[in-house]
């Protein structure tokens, strides 16, 4: 069967200069993609970078880092990977540091997600409230659209906004391997009253999320990440986890990752992207996430219910998926992926096994089949 696939980026261009890299570490990641390796428009593909590989370098478990290299694969300068039963947590990182973090992607959805649930079940929201009147500035059909249909895709929001600012922005982002996305609300929220809203339900999309988040941050009277961290991340013990507006708040933990094709990519954040893909987070962390995604133990945790169709036979709640696993599909999957430029993710939680694997990737290749691959491997170790 075919794996509902949320996230995917699209192949780079012919890399132009390299942009400025941002404060963040060099040590690892910018030797393993060739950071002198700057080409223009015109250069042909013997100039290209070459994508990294995994070196010998590792820390953690060395059982699941010999199963991590033979199933995820070596394409990729740095991989993390946390495997969770019932009763232990097990991680390995090979080509950087046991506590960098790697940029998680669209898995920062699912954590919206039981944001979103948590102030429910607090009486700060409801599903059925509407946009319009939770976040300022929000006009026309737009506003109709409610908090509920946001964290499940049902809003009419296609997956890329149709102004003509957002398709420049995505051009620019992919030649310049830098951040696509709308990077402030107010943007934000004028893309997609510009955008209309006539995507089928099932259709994915990282504004929605955006303006999701936006909103209970308005309500709350908090920005989105300290009402992140004090909602979600804090009572989940993921306090090393680095929910960034800017370049400013980056330091050497913070990694720099690759484009499939291997350039150096810049990083994703801002206060539009953050709620929908601009979380950072180490193995620990999301080792964390994967248990309570086992468990159930999260604050928030409605929000991994199944409540409605999302695409093929999966299912959707607040943004956590669930379908069969197309590795074995008498087990049924709770799980997200991600993907930036610069960085692809998969978390997965097969309850039947009591198993669940993260997969963090320094590398916009994709890990989402291999990540299912992966949670069918260890659960069957049980």
């Amino acid at each position: 069967m075919s794996t509902p696939h949320p996230e995917a980026t699209p192949a780079p261009p012919a890399p132009p200069p390299e942009p400025a890299a941002p404060r963040v570490r060099r040590r690892t990641l910018l030797t393993a993609v060739g950071l002198g390796a700057a080409g223009g428009l015109g250069l042909g593909a013997a100039a290209w970078p070459a994508p990294g590989r995994l070196p010998d370098r590792q820390t953690g478990d060395a059982e699941l880092a010999g199963t991590a290299r033979r199933v995820i694969g070596a394409d990729r300068p740095a991989l993390a990977v946390a495997w969770v039963t019932r009763d232990r947590t097990r991680t390995t990182v090979i080509g950087a540091d046991a506590d960098d973090r790697f940029e998680i992607g669209s898995i920062s959805k699912p954590l919206t997600g039981l944001l979103f649930a948590d102030l429910i079940a607090r009486g700060v929201v409801a599903p059925d409230d509407r946009l319009g009147d939770r976040l300022p500035g929000v006009t026309g059909r737009l506003a109709a659209v409610t908090l509920g249909q946001l964290a499940s895709h049902t809003s009419g929001l296609p997956r890329t906004l149709t102004t003509g600012a957002s398709i420049g922005r995505a051009w620019w982002g992919t030649l310049t391997a830098t951040n696509p996305h709308e990077t402030t609300v107010a943007d934000l929220i004028s893309s997609a009253e510009r955008t209309p809203l006539t995507a089928p339900p099932g259709t994915y999309s990282n504004a929605g999320f955006g303006l999701l988040g936006a909103a209970l941050a308005a309500t709350a009277g908090r920005p989105y990440p300290a009402l992140l961290r004090e909602w979600i991340l804090g009572p989940a013990g993921m306090r090393d986890t680095l929910v960034p507006v800017s370049t400013d708040e980056l330091t050497r933990r913070d990694l720099l990752g690759e484009t499939a094709s291997g350039r150096r990519s810049g990083p994703w954040l801002g206060p539009a992207l953050t709620p929908a893909g601009g979380v950072r987070s180490d193995i620990a962390d999301m080792a964390r996430l994967a248990r309570g995604a086992l468990t159930g133990d999260l604050p928030g945790a409605a929000a991994m219910t199944p409540t409605r169709p999302f695409q093929g036979r999966a299912r959707i709640g607040w943004a956590w998926l669930t379908s069969p696993s197309p590795v074995d599909p008498a087990s049924l999957v709770l799980w997200h992926n991600g993907g930036t430029g610069g960085f692809s993710s998969f978390l997965g939680a097969d309850r039947r096994s009591g198993t669940a694997v993260v997969v963090l990737s320094a590398s916009a290749v994709d890990v989402t089949e291999r990540g299912f691959a992966l949670l069918a491997d260890l659960g069957g170790r049980r």
